[in-house]
């Protein structure tokens, strides 16, 4: 199995949870310790704790732009669409981590 390396965090951290996992091992590596949580769950927080990281950063940059006077009309829209890029991503992974906590809660009911 190749975990991809396209650049897309949220793949890469899935498919490196899946492929150190496997399946059938509960999200569970062997010999982890506190801390070193591996569960795809966890990979995919992670993935998009830093996919959002990497936006907020890219509009802290645009914004330092401006900031130092180099406000052309370019510039502004690039932030704006920045700063929706990052809402748009935002309410995705806002969504994606409820969905699968409420799916995984009633798994967890069902057992």
């Amino acid at each position: 199995m190749t975990i991809p390396t396209d650049g897309n965090l949220i793949n890469q951290y899935i498919g490196a949870a899946t492929f150190n996992n496997g399946p059938g091992t509960n999200g569970v590596r062997s010999g982890g310790g506190a801390g070193s949580g591996s569960s795809w769950y966890e990979a995919m927080s992670r993935a998009w704790g830093q996919t959002l990281d990497s936006q907020a950063s890219e509009i802290t940059q645009l914004s330092d732009q401006i900031g130092a006077g180099s406000d052309q009309p370019s510039q502004m829209v690039a932030l704006t669409a920045a700063s929706l890029k990052m809402q748009f991503m935002s309410n995705n992974a806002a969504t994606s981590q409820n969905s699968v906590a409420e799916s995984l809660n009633a798994v967890a009911r069902k057992q």
